[in-house]
């Protein structure tokens, strides 16, 4: 992880990772989680709401935070029950 210098940014990369979260539990797949932090993404790119440096880190940490799978890890912590594992 890394850290940011902005408290707003903080703020949104958590509400991103909240939504997701919640998309998640609505069974979304990471395509579809990283379809809605693009558009998210690209509306803060857009209004300009943070600064290039804390924008370029976000777009980053977001796109390294979807791609892996302990981020979706169920509320117990076992490994063996990712939120994308399918059920067989």
């Amino acid at each position: 992880m890394t850290s940011f210098d902005a408290p707003k940014t903080i703020r949104h990369f958590q509400s991103i990772c909240d939504a997701c979260q919640e998309l998640v539990s609505k069974n979304h797949s990471p395509a579809e989680l990283r379809l809605y932090a693009n558009g998210y993404l690209d509306a803060l790119r857009k209004c300009k709401d943070l600064g290039q440096r804390d924008q370029e880190t976000l777009e980053k940490l977001i796109e390294r935070w979807i791609l892996d799978p302990s981020s979706f890890v169920g509320p117990d912590g076992d490994i063996s029950k990712l939120f994308f594992q399918k059920e067989n």
